[in-house]
């Protein structure tokens, strides 16, 4: 089933700037096969939204769940002139995208994210326009209508919250920095539109950021019971104990000896960063190992203990959790928490493990995680669910010692922070959409 990001519905979905090395030209066999108008389309993960299981690419029809309004369905963005954008003209196309209104004049909603769609340059744009007008299958397929009772599917409050929160100015270069900084703060703010997982809402549930220039810019944030992780340089729970190499190997891969990609991250290493150029990735791990730690400045950084270890090894289960940890998890991840080289991923010192949000790892216990699939090939493992074998209790006091193992030090995890979950999770619920964001 698909997910999307419950914030990113929320959100109400032009000057040419040159910007050095913007996108890199494809040098990799994969982006050397792309248009530029496709490569961009990969970057910005286009796909994950606007295309449902078993449907037609960009045919739309994905339903969202809008906290407090009811459902909306994604569109049909293929160049049919009927159900589709065939009739958009360049301008259209960029209105858009930048400003969230569509030919016919209403405003989006915010499951396109326009706010950092804005940042992207003319030539970039007009890319992506002559891609979906002439290498996208034209699909007639009309849209859905989205199940917001009146008055409630009134529109004009999006253009009021445009006009306090929209900043429709393109990405600017910064002089001061490297090519390749630049080149990553394009791609972090804009396409990739990483701060609509990775940042904080405010009241309006606008992104408390939208560049490095605001601490709140993706410092993390709890969204369709996944928490999106610290990016900046947070030392246990964010980027902070990473080098640039191993960002950008787990933006190519979705693993480094830190992490595993899990949960809603997986679609974006199968649909997006994979298929991007080495010089790309590389731009956007420069830029996200600039930003400096906000949560975690005076933190002291992640030490391994072994007390954990010493104790399963010698059948001490005296810990609540840890008779449940052995006999369902200490398999893949080890007694000392380490796993298994970069496929069962080591949960001490885990980025995901150290989060102040335990939405994560309550989410995957219950719920297990898709599968990373690089280059075709899906990887040999995956994390399996516990939803029907573990109760309340027991994902509480797993998750919980868990978090508190191998020199871990976390917050509790209480059953009623699981059966919270749980039920919001449940796909047998009829009335409740289980979301996967981008």
């Amino acid at each position: 089933m698909k997910f999307t990001s419950v914030f990113k519905t929320l959100l109400l979905s032009s000057i040419y700037l040159v910007v050095p090395n913007a996108l890199a030209d494809g040098h990799e066999s994969d982006s050397q096969e792309m248009s530029r108008g496709e490569y961009l389309a990969r970057a910005g993960n286009c796909v994950a939204c606007h295309t449902i299981e078993d449907g037609k690419p960009y045919a739309g029809g994905l339903k969202m769940a809008v906290p407090m309004l009811g459902a909306i369905y994604t569109t049909n963005i293929t160049p049919d002139p009927e159900t589709g954008i065939g009739n958009y003209t360049y301008e259209d196309f960029d209105v858009a995208m930048r400003l969230g209104v569509a030919k016919q004049g209403y405003n989006l909603y915010p499951a396109m994210p326009y706010p950092s769609y804005a940042k992207i340059n003319e030539e970039d744009m007009r890319a992506l326009y002559d891609y979906f007008m002439n290498e996208v299958e034209p699909v007639n397929q009309p849209n859905l209508e989205n199940e917001i009772p009146w008055p409630l599917n009134m529109r004009w409050p999006l253009a009021v919250w445009n006009m306090l929160f929209l900043d429709d100015e393109t990405y600017v270069a910064k002089p001061d920095q490297s090519d390749a900084w630049n080149q990553g703060a394009y791609l972090v703010q804009g396409l990739g539109h990483c701060g609509a997982c990775h940042t904080p809402r405010g009241l309006m549930f606008q992104e408390a950021g939208m560049d490095e220039t605001s601490a709140d810019f993706l410092s993390g944030a709890v969204l369709d019971h996944w928490s999106a992780s610290s990016l900046n340089g947070d030392i246990n729970s964010g980027l902070g104990r990473w080098t640039e190499d191993e960002v950008f190997e787990y933006l190519k891969t979705g693993k480094n000896m830190h992490t595993t990609a899990f949960g809603t991250m997986v679609e974006v290493i199968n649909n997006s960063t994979q298929y991007m150029t080495d010089e790309d990735l590389r731009g956007m791990a420069v830029y996200l190992k600039s930003l400096p730690a906000v949560r975690e400045k005076d933190a002291i950084p992640y030490e391994y203990d072994d007390t954990t270890a010493q104790q399963l090894a010698n059948y001490d289960f005296s810990a609540r959790g840890a008779d449940t940890y052995y006999e369902y998890c200490v398999w893949c991840h080890m007694a000392d928490g380490g796993g298994m080289n970069k496929y069962q991923p080591s949960l001490a010192g885990n980025p995901a493990v150290l989060d102040p949000a335990s939405d994560s790892i309550i989410n995957l216990i219950l719920n297990g995680s898709l599968r990373v699939v690089i280059g075709g090939e899906p990887e040999n493992y995956d994390m399996p669910h516990y939803r029907v074998l573990l109760n309340d209790q027991e994902v509480a006091d797993v998750s919980t010692f868990i978090r508190n193992s191998w020199g871990n030090k976390a917050s509790a995890v209480t059953p009623q922070q699981v059966s919270t979950i749980r039920y919001a999770t449940d796909p047998t619920h009829h009335d409740i959409v289980v979301l996967r964001m981008k």
